[in-house]
C-alpha cells in the first residue's frame, strides 16, 4: 500500500498543476470526455491494484476453458488494435499490455483493468455457454478499457470529492480519509458484478455497444448477445434493474437489438476450412 500511496500522492500533485483536463474522444461512438488524468497515471495506479488482486486469485485448472478465454481475448485484442491503427489512433495502442486470465470463482463476473488486464470468472462460463457469447463478455470488458471509462470515473470522483480543495488539504487527510483511499478501487471496479456499480449507465451502455462491435470485428457473431443477456437476466433475477444508475435488463436487451445492425457491418464470418478426400 505504501507504493500505491506514493503513486496516488504523485498523481494528485501532478493533477494540481494541470489545467481543467483534456478532451478525449471515444472511438466509434464519438462521445467527448473531459479527463483529468493521463494514461501513465491511470496505468500506474491500476497495475498495482491488478497485481495485488492476482496474488490472491487462483488460476483455473481447466486447461480447455483457460485456452478458450485466452484465444477469445487475443482475437478481440488483435481486432481492436488493428482498428485503432487503421483509423488514426495508433498512439492509443501503446498503453495496452494485454493479459487474459480465467480464475477459480463461482461469481458470474468478469472485469478489465486499464491497459487490457482482463479477468474472467469461471462462474460466468455456464451462462456464456459458447465461445461467441464469451466474446460478448470479453468485448464488453475491453470496451471499458478502450473507452477509458476508469480514467473518466476517476476524474469524476476527484472532482466530486476534492474539486474545491487545495493540494495540502488532500495530502494531509490521505491517511485517515477513507473516501480518498477508496477512489481508485471504485474507479477501477475490481470485483464488481458485470455491469455493476463501478460504471455509470452511460458507460455501461457504451460498453455494450462497443463490445458488440469488437466481438464482430474479431469474427464472432454479435447476434448471440441477445440470448446471452437474456440468460444473464435470469441469473441476476433482475438485480441490475434495481440500480438506478444502470440500464434495466429489458432496456439493455432492447438497446442491443437496436445496435445489432451497426455491429453486423463489422462482422466478417470466419472462413471455413475445406478438406478434399484423397482418392
Amino acid at each position: 500500500m505504501n507504493k500505491l500511496r506514493f503513486l496516488f500522492i504523485s498523481f494528485v500533485t501532478a493533477l494540481t498543476f494541470s489545467s481543467c483536463g483534456t478532451t478525449s474522444t471515444v472511438p466509434i461512438t464519438g462521445r467527448k470526455q473531459n479527463i483529468l488524468v493521463s494514461d501513465e497515471q491511470v496505468l500506474s495506479l491500476s497495475n498495482q491494484q491488478y497485481q495485488d488482486y492476482m496474488k490472491t486469485a487462483k488460476a483455473s485448472t481447466n486447461s480447455a476453458n483457460t485456452a478458450m478465454v485466452k484465444r477469445v481475448g487475443q482475437n478481440i485484442a488483435n481486432a481492436v488494435v488493428s482498428y485503432l491503427q487503421q483509423n488514426g489512433m495508433a498512439a492509443e495502442v501503446a498503453q495496452y499490455k494485454w493479459e487474459f486470465n480465467l480464475v477459480q470463482d463461482k461469481s458470474v463476473n468478469a472485469f478489465c483493468m486499464p491497459g487490457g488486464k482482463i479477468v474472467v470468472y469461471e462462474g460466468i462460463l455456464p451462462v456464456t455457454k459458447d465461445e461467441a457469447s464469451l466474446a460478448i463478455v470479453v468485448g464488453h470488458e475491453v470496451a471499458h478499457a478502450v473507452a477509458k471509462h476508469s480514467a473518466e470515473r476517476l476524474s469524476n470522483e476527484l472532482r466530486k470529492q476534492y474539486g474545491s480543495q487545495i493540494l495540502t488539504s488532500i495530502l494531509q487527510g490521505y491517511s485517515t480519509n477513507t473516501k480518498l483511499q477508496q477512489i481508485t478501487s471504485v474507479a477501477f471496479g475490481i470485483g464488481t458484478q458485470l455491469g455493476g456499480a463501478a460504471y455509470s449507465r452511460k458507460q455501461e451502455s457504451e460498453a455494450d455497444r462497443l463490445g458488440l462491435i469488437f466481438a464482430a470485428m474479431a469474427g464472432y457473431d454479435p447476434n448471440v448477445a441477445v440470448a446471452f443477456w437474456q440468460r444473464m437476466a435470469q441469473v441476476s433475477g433482475g438485480s441490475y434493474s434495481l440500480l438506478s444508475d444502470h440500464p434495466s435488463d429489458a432496456t439493455r436487451i432492447q438497446n442491443i437489438q437496436g445496435w445489432l445492425p451497426e455491429a453486423l457491418t463489422y462482422y466478417k464470418k470466419p472462413a471455413t476450412k475445406t478438406t478434399t478426400k484423397k482418392k
